[in-house]
């Protein structure tokens, strides 16, 4: 099992024939992802390395092929609307790892999207896995094993960071996902747990948090209130940053947040969640709280 992706996921990548949509869709599709279709305007009828059918509208690639889900690597300034396009054929996942996309643009998108069924990870997300049946995303497949393990995350980095501890203690992931590092995205940290609790495979969670926002004290009033069961450690990076200086996540730019970092940590504990203090200790703590 797994969560919002698997072996059968479609997949259209729009923005496929640009330099980054090329080289991620192959290492997808070397991943075994089942990419079938690639969107980019103006360049419909051809082939991406002679293979994958490119069309001109996220419509006509669904129509044609029934892809259910997409990977957007569009300029800032036209990703919005490439979100709102795979929406607008009633694609079940986008995964947009656009970057720089200006908050007044993503919070109507998400405002349209809450009209329809379409979930959004991301924008500036690295993307999902399903570790041996999909890879949506920019994340290096090749330190992913399948286990019991869930993931989420708001950062990219210090995500691969994390998996690479737990697979090297042995423990795989049942999918990992980056919500995305802008303050205004799709899925949250919580909808994220509440889906690994629906999946069989998933056993246990692993949160990667930051400064700045509100997620993760609401995933600690979730824990409090019983609604997640399934053990949770976490991580927030962040509780070293000086005081009053702009770092460099949209959503991590606040100030006195090393102190808002503690904060989160208390919550986290208070409610039942394993709080890592160290990130070299991830690994470790996972597999302490699997394994006892």
């Amino acid at each position: 099992m797994a969560i919002l992706v698997n072996a059968e996921t479609r997949v259209v990548v729009q923005g496929i024939t640009g330099r980054a949509g090329s080289f991620h869709t192959r290492a997808c599709l070397e991943y075994g992802t089942k990419i079938v279709a690639g969107v980019t305007p103006g360049k419909g009828g051809r082939r991406f390395d002679g293979k994958i059918p490119i069309f001109d509208t996220v419509e006509e690639a669904k129509e044609s092929t029934g892809c259910n889900a997409s990977l957007i690597f569009v300029p800032a300034q036209a990703a919005p609307d490439a979100i709102l396009e795979a929406g607008a054929a009633g694609l079940d996942l986008v995964v947009c790892i656009t970057e720089g996309i200006r908050v007044h643009d993503m919070m109507r998108v998400r405002w349209q999207l809450q009209q329809s069924h379409t979930l959004l990870l991301g924008p500036n997300t690295p993307g999902i896995i399903s570790p041996g049946q999909c890879k949506i995303g920019i994340m290096p497949g090749y330190i992913h094993r399948p286990g019991p393990v869930g993931v989420v995350s708001r950062s990219g980095t210090l995500t691969y960071e994390a998996v690479w501890q737990a697979t090297l203690e042995g423990l795989g992931q049942s999918t990992c996902l980056g919500v995305g590092g802008d303050p205004i995205h799709g899925m949250s940290l919580g909808e994220a747990l509440f889906k690994f609790m629906e999946d069989p495979q998933t056993e246990a969670i692993l949160l990667l948090g930051e400064i700045g926002g509100g997620q993760e004290e609401e995933v600690a009033k979730l824990l409090s209130e019983g609604r997640i069961t399934k053990p949770v450690a976490a991580f927030i990076a962040g509780s070293a940053a000086p005081s009053g200086r702009r770092m460099g996540h949209a959503g991590a730019i606040v100030f006195g947040e090393s102190e808002r970092a503690r904060t989160k940590m208390e919550r986290l504990e208070a409610a039942g969640a394993w709080v890592i203090e160290d990130p070299s200790k991830i690994g470790k703590t996972l597999r302490r709280l699997l394994r006892g």
